[in-house]
This record gives structure tokens, sequence and C-alpha cells, in this order.
């Protein structure tokens, strides 16, 4: 397995048709706020995070995953990782070099197996943030990214050989058998998780909240705006997290969650969890039942950006 030369996930980046409706979601309802703009594109943080923004929104044509940024410790790392990458016959879409985003750093892309854009960074400025408060229901980091994979464990193998994430849980199922893997990259439970789908797409993005009063606060303002709520909230077994699921304007599924497991990586065994138990994907039995419909709307449009870099 590759030595862990990233560290943290930093951004998710989508590309939608209706840039200013996405946005005001975004700083509205969900709790983000906007930092810098640019023609076309909006970059949102998290108040409590230092990562200088966690979503950037790109007006587009066509919805996408534009990318997934991953950190790296040192500038040495970033360019030890594109060797190792281009060495391995990995299509790079940039060298490593300066970064023109806010916070600068250093930093390539590349394609993954299914063809996502994935960035690696080092050397990012740290983004001026605060303690969020009891009861304020804002985001305080990015929590983790799912997407939805045509070939999982090939997916699963590239993450690990490549980038080295390990597995931490698989959720299977009696008569579909397994379905979603959790990886992680430190000690967090996970920081992406790979769900079985028909076509390669963005299952859902997830936000970390203070705690539990201020993630049900989230939760309860969500629902009085009208938001529309896929799943919750609940609470999962695999990363001990809550969840509660919504749609956003252009029907990607995002997550309030908190209370994910820190684990001790030396030594945690994964578990293979059935989920036909009621109770591994909700332990509390509070959420909606998940049935072929909940779980159909994470599927999702198949992404249109595969083996496409975004032009910025």
């Amino acid at each position: 397995m590759t030595d862990r030369l990233i560290t943290h996930l930093r951004h998710v980046d989508l590309a939608v048709p209706d840039l200013a409706r996405q946005r005001d979601f975004f700083t509205g309802a969900w709790g983000l706020t906007t930092e810098h703009t640019d023609s076309g594109i909006a970059f949102l943080a998290a108040e409590g995070s230092p990562e200088q923004y966690v979503i950037r929104l790109r007006q587009a044509n066509d919805k996408r995953i534009d990318l997934i940024s991953f950190g790296a410790d040192t500038p040495s790392d970033v360019d030890s990782l594109a060797e190792r990458l281009a060495t391995s016959g990995v299509q790079l879409v940039s060298e490593p070099g300066s970064l023109h985003t806010p916070g600068g750093g250093y930093g390539f892309r590349f394609f993954d197996n299914e063809g996502r854009t994935i960035e690696i960074s080092a050397d990012v400025a740290v983004r001026q943030h605060r303690k969020i408060e009891a009861g304020e229901s804002v985001p305080v980091r990015l929590s983790h990214v799912v997407i939805n994979s045509a070939d999982p464990e090939g997916t699963r193998a590239f993450y690990e050989k490549h980038l080295g994430f390990r597995l931490s849980d698989i959720l299977m199922h009696p008569r579909m058998g397994e379905m979603m893997w959790f990886m992680r990259i430190n000690s967090w439970h996970h920081s992406l998780a790979i769900a079985r789908c028909p076509h390669p797409a963005l299952h859902h993005v997830s936000f970390e909240m203070r705690g539990l009063d201020e993630y049900m606060r989230g939760t309860g303002r969500l629902l009085r705006a009208g938001v529309e709520k896929i799943w919750g909230p609940g609470r999962h077994l695999a990363g001990n997290n809550t969840f509660s699921y919504f749609l956003d304007p252009h029907g990607n599924t995002m997550e309030y969650t908190t209370e994910l497991e820190l684990i001790d990586e030396d030594t945690w065994h994964p578990h293979l969890y059935d989920f036909s138990d009621p109770e591994v994907s909700d332990q509390w039995g509070t959420a909606n039942a998940m049935n072929e419909f909940v779980a159909r709307r994470s599927f999702n449009d198949p992404d249109k950006g595969l083996f496409v870099a975004p032009p910025v």
C-alpha cells in the first residue's frame, strides 16, 4: 500500500446550471458563508473550518462534480504523489504548480479510475475561522463525501493503492451483496465512502455540526424552510454519526451530521454490517424507513464531467 501522503478532505467543487439559486441555498438555509466570488464562481466557507472554502460552485450548462480536493502536508509530498501516480499510469490533468484559487498553495490534479477530477494541495493559507458557539446550527467543517460508482471494487482499490486510503467498514445486503465502503485518510472513521450505483455520480456531501443540539436545530430549520428531506434524522451504526439528508436545488444530496467516530487506526478492524437490520441504518429508529425510493434519490444524475477536467 502506498505511504499515506494526503492528510484530509479540503473541499468539493460542483458545477450547476443555476449558480445564484444554489449559492442562495448554501448561504441561506444551509449556513455556509460566501468568502470569495468571481465571474461565474462562488467559494463558500464553513465558519468553524480553517479551509478557505469547503464548497466551490461554478455556473455551467451541465450539473457535475468539478473536483474533489484533498490536502497534503508539504509541497514535496505533492511532488512525490504526482510522480507516483504518473509512474503508475494515472492520467494527470495538471502538473504540480502554484494554485490560483483562494489561499493559493501548491498542487496538481488527476483523473481517478472512473474519471473524476481529484486535486491534491499543500501550503494553502489558513482561513481566519472561529469557534462555533452553543446553539449555532451552522456547519463547523466539511465531514466527508460519498461517491456513486459503477465499479466500486475498482474504485476502492484505486484509492487504497494510489492515495493510501484504508477501509473502515462495509455495508452489505443478503440479496445485493456489498454495497458501500467507508474509507479513511486519518483517524476520522471516513472522509470518503463509495456506494455501488449503476453510474458514477455524487451520492452526498456531509457537513459536521457542533453537537447534537445544533444538528437538530439545523435539521429543524431546513424542515421549516421547506427543503426536501430524503432521510433522517437518525444515527448510523457505521461511523456512529447522526444523519439528516436533504436535496439541494439541483437534486444533489447534502447531509448534516455530528459525532462522526474517531478511531484508533492501529487497532481498528473493519466490520461487515448487514443493513437489512434496521439498527444498522439507524440505531435510534427515528428516521423514515430506508427503502428503494429513498436509496434512488441519492443515485443522482449520471456525472457529465468524467474524464473532462473543469475549466477552472
